[in-house]
C-alpha cells in the first residue's frame, strides 16, 4: 500500500489534500473488526452534501476526512468476510449499516441503530455520522463488508462503465429514492427543485420510472441549459416568483403529480436571500391534492450559518397546514442505498441509464480536489469524480 492521501476539511471555506493515516481494520472507537475490508479507491465523488460542511454550515470539526461516495477494489479483508475476494470491484453505499439491527433488517439502512452512538444512521466522512473515516482518499476501510458492498459482476465491464457506476454510491440512488417516494410512475407530471447533480439524477430516475414530463427549476442558467440538453424542461426561477404559473406555461396546469426537493436547507428565494423552507412550501403549493413529495435534499438539525435562530436549530417556517389540507405525503431522510443500487447497476450495465452523461461527470485527480470543490461551489454544471490512482484516465 502506497502513502495514503485524502481530502481534509480545514475550516469554513477550506479543504486540503494531505497525507493521512493508512486505513485499519478498526471501528471509530478503536475496536478491532474482522467484518471489514480495505479498499483501494477507484473513484470517489464530490457531493453537494460535502459542500454544506465545507461552507461551514454544519458543526463539522476541522480535520475531518471527507467523502462518502466511494467505489473501490478490495485489497485486504477481515477473517469474517466470506462473500468478497481480493480484486473485486465494489460500490460502497454511503450509509454505514450493520445489517443486523431492527432498521437494517427491514431495509432501512439509512437509519442503522448500531453504527453511530449519537443518533440513528451512519455515513463515511460526515459530521455527526458516527466518526467513520471518509473515502475521498487513496484507501479506505469499509465495515460490515458482506452486507454493505455491491460487487460488480465483471471487472472489465465495470471499468468500462465506471463513470456511470461511481454514481451508485449515493447520487443516483438518492435521486431515484426521491422520485420513487414522490410516487412517480407512467404518465406522471413531475417537478424537480434544483438542477444540480442530485436534481438531475432525480429527473433521470423519473424518466426511467415512466414520467410524461420532467421539469427542473433553478436560478443557475448553466445548469438549466445542461438540463435542457438532457431532455428535461427547464424552469428559470429568476424569471419570476410565481412557480405555479411557470409550470402552467409548460403543462397547462399549475399543479404536478409529484414533486422532488433536491435543494435542501440552503435554499434561496427569488430575492436572492436564504429562505430555508421556501422549496418545501413551494412543493406543497404545486403538488396536487393527495400527491406525494420526495425530499432527498439535505436538512440538518444544526446550522450555525442559518439566517435566524430558529433555522440554526433546524426549525423552519413551513406551511404544513397547506400540505395537511391537501392530504399530501412527504418522505424525508437518508436514502437506503441498498434498496436500489443493484437494480440501478443493471440499468447502467444494460445501457438504460447513462447517468454520467446526464450529470456531466468530470474526472479530476485527487490532488485537484481543492479546485473541484471551488468550481462546484460556484455552481458549474458538472459532477466531479476524483481519480486517486489514475484508473479512470484510460
Amino acid at each position: 500500500m502506497s502513502t495514503n492521501r485524502g481530502v481534509v476539511y480545514i475550516g469554513p471555506g477550506k479543504v486540503e489534500v494531505q497525507d493521512i493515516a493508512d486505513p485499519k481494520m478498526q471501528a471509530p472507537d478503536g475496536r478491532k473488526i474482522e467484518h471489514a475490508v480495505i479498499l483501494k479507491v477507484v473513484s470517489t465523488n464530490i457531493c453537494g452534501s460535502d459542500q454544506h460542511m465545507v461552507r461551514g454550515r454544519t458543526t463539522a470539526e476541522p480535520g475531518l476526512i471527507l467523502g462518502h461516495e466511494i467505489t473501490g477494489e478490495v485489497i485486504e479483508k477481515g477473517a469474517d468476510v466470506e462473500m468478497l475476494e481480493i480484486g473485486d470491484i465494489v460500490s460502497v453505499p454511503f450509509n454505514v449499516a450493520c445489517g443486523r439491527c431492527r432498521c437494517c433488517r427491514s431495509g432501512d439502512t439509512g437509519v442503522c441503530l448500531t453504527v453511530n452512538p449519537s443518533r440513528a444512521g451512519g455515513a463515511y466522512g460526515y459530521v455527526d455520522m458516527g466518526g467513520w473515516i471518509g473515502g475521498q482518499a487513496r484507501y479506505v476501510t469499509v465495515p460490515y463488508a458482506d452486507f454493505n458492498l455491491l460487487k460488480f459482476p465483471d471487472r472489465d465491464r465495470a471499468m468500462s462503465k465506471i463513470r456511470d457506476l461511481t454514481m451508485l454510491s449515493d447520487i443516483l440512488p438518492t435521486g431515484f429514492h426521491g422520485a420513487w417516494k414522490a410516487g412517480v410512475g407512467v404518465g406522471s407530471v413531475v417537478y424537480v427543485a434544483g438542477a444540480g447533480p442530485v436534481g438531475l439524477a432525480a429527473a433521470a430516475s423519473a424518466q426511467i420510472l415512466g414520467a410524461a414530463i420532467v421539469m427542473i427549476g433553478d436560478f443557475n442558467k448553466e445548469r438549466l441549459d445542461h438540463a435542457a440538453k438532457m431532455g428535461f424542461a427547464p424552469v428559470d426561477l429568476s424569471a419570476g416568483d410565481n412557480l405555479p404559473e411557470m409550470i402552467a406555461q409548460i403543462t397547462g396546469s399549475p399543479e404536478v403529480d409529484a414533486a422532488i426537493d433536491a435543494v435542501g436547507f440552503e435554499a434561496r428565494g427569488h430575492a436572492g436571500g436564504e429562505q430555508p423552507a421556501i422549496v418545501l412550501n413551494q412543493m406543497m403549493e404545486i403538488t396536487r391534492a393527495a400527491g406525494q413529495i420526495g425530499i432527498p435534499g439535505l436538512y440538518v438539525t444544526e446550522d450555525p450559518g442559518a439566517v435566524d435562530d430558529a433555522a440554526k436549530q433546524g426549525s423552519l417556517s413551513m406551511r404544513f397546514g397547506l400540505g395537511w389540507a391537501k392530504a399530501q405525503s412527504f418522505h424525508t431522510g437518508q436514502t437506503p442505498v441498498l434498496q436500489y443500487n443493484r437494480q440501478l447497476m443493471q440499468a447502467i450495465l444494460h445501457d438504460r441509464l447513462p447517468i454520467a452523461k446526464i450529470v456531466n461527470a468530470t474526472v479530476i485527480s485527487l490532488e485537484d480536489a481543492v479546485q473541484g470543490y471551488e468550481s462546484f461551489d460556484r455552481g458549474v454544471a458538472k459532477k466531479f469524480v476524483l481519480d486517486p490512482h489514475g484508473m479512470l484516465a484510460a
